[in-house]
């Protein structure tokens, strides 16, 4: 059933091309060994060029030297080349000033894009499944984040991050590893629910499978495909809506038609906004919706020249009948 579903995923969403080399995220769990097995077994079918592991020791914990050893004897038993890296994740965490889960994504998707480079991959392939968008689902409402939230975990992103077990359940997942005698190693931080998603996780997702819905995790996945095939027509929309009112797109700035924009409507003009955010800045962190209204706003009020600085990275002026969108050094 699993390999079916992974093989219906790559197909419907174009995963992997022939003549792919792909780098696959193994941790040594479940899942990640679930992808490596399965990828390693449909190698000549879907006519795959290479497959590479990259394997991120985070030196947290005792069992993590022997997760090491394990993906090393696997890889060695099936000839993969295998890329290992040592990273003390709670010194990098210390010193960066940032939590140690996200010391940890850093540093793990720095090395995924180091061994990509290395051996010249085209596809990174990372072993989330349907249950971890689930999870995700519920954390972006928690955290009271827009419609894109609710997309959870995309199945591709960024033309090379794939995720070809988004559609496969957890218990489905350590079935195959049972059945398959691969002897995954189970990380036991999953069990402190002092982090967010272990909580969602152990207690929350339990809990509305027991009281109210025993598919909750069929029910969410379904609703971020929904919503996932909406934004993606909407990225559509804005994109074309951009070249329609683009003047002038330089490193670091962007001008805009300011009638063309005025004209737009609200739900439109805001989307655009954290677009040509993410255009100058390749993120849209930091622009808040507090900031994408004072903008519009700001576009609103056409009288004279008019400025604003939603933050210390961005400035937007009104001037001339245009927009300048320009980044602050």
């Amino acid at each position: 059933m699993v390999r079916e579903t992974i093989l219906d995923t790559i197909s419907k969403y174009n995963l992997i091309d022939p003549g792919d080399i792909i780098v696959v995220a193994v941790s040594g769990g479940p899942d990640s060994m679930c992808l490596l097995d399965n990828l390693v077994y449909l190698e000549e079918q879907l006519k795959i060029k290479q497959i590479v592991v990259a394997h991120l020791n985070h030196m947290i914990r005792k069992e993590a030297n022997d997760e090491t050893e394990y993906v090393k004897n696997y890889c060695k038993s099936k000839n993969i080349e295998c890329y290992i890296k040592f990273v003390d994740v709670i010194k990098t965490a210390e010193e960066q000033k940032i939590g140690t889960e996200e010391a940890g994504r850093k540093e793990r998707y720095n090395f995924f894009d180091e061994i990509s480079k290395k051996v010249n991959a085209n596809k990174i392939a990372i072993a989330h499944n349907c249950n971890d968008n689930a999870e995700t689902v519920f954390m972006h409402l928690l955290r009271g984040s827009g419609i894109s939230g609710l997309c959870g975990i995309k199945p591709y992103r960024e033309g090379k991050f794939i995720r070809p077990l988004i559609k496969c359940e957890r218990n489905e997942i350590e079935q195959y590893c049972e059945d398959n005698k691969l002897y995954p190693k189970y990380d036991k931080s999953n069990n402190d629910n002092t982090y967010t998603r272990n909580k969602i996780r152990n207690e929350l997702i339990p809990y509305i499978q027991k009281e109210f819905n025993p598919n909750i995790i069929e029910t969410i996945d379904r609703l971020s495909e929904l919503v996932l095939n909406e934004e993606e027509y909407m990225e559509k929309v804005i994109n074309n809506t951009y070249e329609d009112i683009l003047i002038e797109e330089k490193i670091g700035s962007i001008t805009l038609d300011l009638k063309k924009f005025n004209l737009l409507e609200y739900v439109i003009k805001t989307r655009l906004i954290l677009y040509i955010t993410k255009k100058i800045f390749g993120t849209a962190n930091g622009i808040e919706k507090k900031h994408v209204e004072d903008i519009i706003i700001l576009c609103g009020n056409n009288i004279g020249n008019k400025f604003l600085t939603p933050n210390k990275n961005l400035k937007i002026t009104v001037r001339n009948k245009k927009i300048y969108f320009e980044k602050q050094n």
